[in-house]
């Protein structure tokens, strides 16, 4: 993935400037002179159709890594030098919001940071949390705080922290590193800034490689993340003038970990659950049967699914119950009737979740023989 820079020219820049400068000098030559706005409105359009028009944003695309080994995309992580250009602080962000929306804010960003950072420290954390800042303030992200972190989520096609539809969730977060993931974000919300990363909208661990990372500007590295801006105009201060939109939306694949996302009615929450419309529009053709006890579910997946969209899918299903079964077929004519679950259709399962936190158990499991996995630990026994 390339990640086009548009940058406006420095002439283009310096004549805009002589433009605005010769349009202040008209309209006040006209106030002195008594002159109505009509007479210097010709000269007024004409300067204006010569202004340098705002380049378009640049694109947000989905997170796509170039295939090398840990060590291969190490050392090529390492052989990209780091920018020289100035590295400025961010402005403070202080979000003024009533208590619920700020509570899903700071449980939103916390989740960024404790999925994402957590294992490397509080500076990580904090660096992450100032990522999603920068990016709500920049034009190209959306104008939330949940709407930054789970941009994405909802996609086939990937996302853009990859928490949020790796099947990192299943797993409930250490309390007290959640709690202080929570103060982190909390601070971050009310002022406090992450210097070193300055501007950066985009990082990544080094032993990945993303396509976009070698056409961005290396800015810092906590840990073994390392930090980007865009090159030019797009990753300077005068690119991040956005502000929060107002609202912040429940996300239901945090509501287990967040009260603040639990605001749900039961309608809603049934809605959740998998109507066959709403699945069809993450990758499910169909929900084809759900228990006698609705707590666990039969699905047919679209042939061409991403299997970064499953866990999404599975979570999105199983909404708040203590103990969810999500079972999921690519091939319609494996897949079972009615429950019990017979061995031939278990052997032919493509992806499966299991919840029960009676007993503290969270398990997503591919069939890695359709679907690849980095992690052998994801791959189910019959693969």
């Amino acid at each position: 993935m390339k990640i086009a820079h548009h940058l406006p020219g420095r002439h283009d820049l310096l004549a805009a400037a002589t433009v605005l400068l010769a349009l202040g000098a008209a309209t006040l030559a006209s106030q002195q002179a008594g002159g109505s706005p009509a007479h210097v409105r010709a000269p007024v359009a004409q300067a204006a159709a010569r202004m340098p028009a705002m380049p378009p944003a640049p694109p947000v695309e989905p997170l796509a890594y170039r295939e090398l080994s840990r060590a291969d995309a190490v050392a090529a992580n390492a052989r990209v030098p780091f920018s020289t250009a100035p590295n400025p602080a961010a402005r403070p962000f202080r979000l003024k919001a009533e208590p619920d929306m700020l509570a899903r804010s700071i449980d939103c960003l916390a989740a960024a940071a404790y999925y994402e950072a957590s294992a490397e420290g509080d500076d990580a954390m904090r660096a992450v949390a100032q990522v999603v800042i920068n990016r709500l303030r920049h034009p190209a992200f959306p104008k939330t705080v949940c709407g930054v972190v789970f941009q994405g989520s909802e996609r086939t096609t990937g996302c853009q922290f990859t928490f949020t539809c790796d099947g990192a969730l299943a797993r409930r977060p250490a309390p007290a590193i959640w709690a202080r993931a929570r103060e982190i974000a909390a601070a971050a919300l009310d002022g406090r800034v992450h210097r070193p990363v300055g501007h950066a909208t985009h990082y990544h661990t080094n032993w990945v490689v993303p396509y976009w990372s070698a056409s961005l500007d290396k800015v810092t590295a906590v840990g073994t993340h390392l930090f980007f801006r865009w090159s030019g105009w797009w990753g300077t201060p005068g690119a991040f003038r956005g502000g929060h939109a107002g609202g912040e939306p429940v996300i239901p694949l945090i509501a287990a970990i967040s009260p603040a996302h639990q605001g749900m009615s039961d309608a809603a929450l049934a809605e959740a659950a998998g109507p066959p419309l709403e699945l069809n529009r993450r990758g499910a053709r169909t929900l084809d049967i759900v228990s006698p006890g609705g707590d666990a579910f039969v699905v047919i997946l679209d042939r061409g699914v991403s299997p970064a969209s499953l866990p999404a899918l599975a979570l999105s299903a199983c909404g708040q119950r203590d103990f969810c079964k999500f079972m999921a077929w690519t091939d319609a004519s494996k897949a079972p009737r009615a429950f019990p679950v017979e061995g031939a259709a278990q052997q032919a399962l493509s992806f499966s979740y299991l919840r029960n936190r009676s007993s503290g158990f969270e398990k997503m499991l591919w069939n890695c023989r359709e679907f690849a996995r980095s992690d052998p630990g994801q791959c189910m026994k019959t693969s």
